[in-house]
């Protein structure tokens, strides 16, 4: 993997290209300096993984950065010379042509990027950083604040999930990134070398709508709920108890499905989940298990089946449509796992008693 990088006063940089052959993109925290020390990554560029960037820097105002697979950072071009070698111009029709390794560069970028893990250095993403990345379903990000930039995330419908490597409690830039985000989006507080995430919370689709009174008034409403869960935080930290207070005010308005993934992972990891939120989830989901776990056997997420089976939210009808569902996806796993705890659940039912007449 290739990076520019642009040095920024006060000894930071700025990210402003990637160039690779894989679709998930680890970016490091910091680049060796041309002249000793490190620039720590504090930024991305505008339109940095778009397809078609605009007003990228010339070679000779960049770095570039050769990444190893053991995450070794070499230094090959300095200010438009080659480490090594000849200088690099930059829309000099009388300096040398560029070599053809340079030419044939394959950028990170558009429907090319998958997946990518932000530094934990990083504080600003800059403007369309991810215009039409239509493929990204994945964003890592540290526990660091973010300031956004406009439309960073336009037209990434495949965008699913937010990894937050740190602890829900800790101030980090989960506000900024769900606040550039419209569609439904869920996010994970997971912190580096656990198991499992500490929470889950998914934020639903909305809509705004700006209309115009006959007195030239504007009337800004949004459709959702989405846009209420996007406001629970404060100076950067999760608040769980307005989170949770949003669900009982009603849902109408929300895919179904995402609701009910939401009362799910909400169970699952309850982070400071109380207890009367906890039984508004369990009533919600207990009616829409079918749509947990078309969403769970599409992922085949087995151990996501499991944990909603651990959950205890699953009646006989409940079970004959999970059967139906593996069935249908064609997943012997998940339909051993519901018979199994069909099963189980039946025989520690109570037995009713019976009577014997002897006349």
């Amino acid at each position: 993997m290739l990076l520019d990088i642009l040095p920024l006063a006060g000894g930071a940089a700025r990210l402003v290209r990637v160039y690779g052959g894989e679709p998930c993109a680890v970016l490091p925290g910091a680049v060796p300096g041309p002249e000793g020390g490190e620039w720590p990554i504090t930024e991305l560029g505008d339109y940095c993984f778009s397809e078609k960037p605009r007003g990228l820097p010339g070679p000779e105002k960049t770095c570039r950065y050769e990444q190893d697979e053991d995450g070794t950072l070499r230094l090959t071009r300095v200010f438009g010379r080659e480490v090594g070698g000849r200088a690099r111009y930059s829309f000099d029709f009388d300096a040398p042509a560029a070599s053809a390794q340079d030419d044939d560069l394959h950028p990170v970028c558009g429907n090319f990027l998958e997946e990518v893990s932000l530094p934990d250095s990083l504080r600003v993403v800059g403007s369309c950083a991810f215009y039409n990345c239509r493929k990204l379903r994945r964003l890592s990000a540290g526990a660091g604040e973010l300031t956004m930039g406009s439309d960073v995330f336009l037209n990434c419908f495949a965008l699913e999930d937010l990894i937050v490597r740190a602890a829900p409690e800790q101030p980090t830039g989960l506000f900024a990134l769900v606040g550039s985000i419209t569609e439904a989006v869920r996010a994970l507080f997971w912190p580096v070398g656990e198991a499992s995430p500490r929470a889950g919370l998914w934020y639903p689709a909305y809509w705004e709508d700006i209309e115009e009174t006959p007195a030239h008034i504007l009337l800004h409403t949004f459709s959702g709920q989405g846009y209420h869960y996007r406001q629970c935080f404060l100076e950067n930290r999760l608040l769980p108890a307005e989170y949770d207070a949003i669900f009982p005010q009603g849902h109408d308005a929300d895919d179904a499905a995402v609701m009910a993934m939401l009362c799910f992972d909400r169970l699952r990891w309850p982070w400071q989940l109380s207890a009367a939120a906890q039984g508004a989830y369990r009533d919600f989901l207990k009616a829409n298990t079918g749509r947990v776990l078309t969403r769970l056997l599409k992922a085949q997420d087995m151990e996501g089946i499991k944990a909603l089976l651990a959950l205890d939210v699953m009646d006989a009808d409940a079970f004959a449509e999970g059967a139906a569902l593996a069935a249908k996806a064609d997943n012997a796993g998940a339909a051993a796992l519901l018979a199994d705890a069909e099963h189980k659940k039946r025989a520690a039912a109570p037995k009713k008693k019976r009577y014997d007449f002897d006349f």
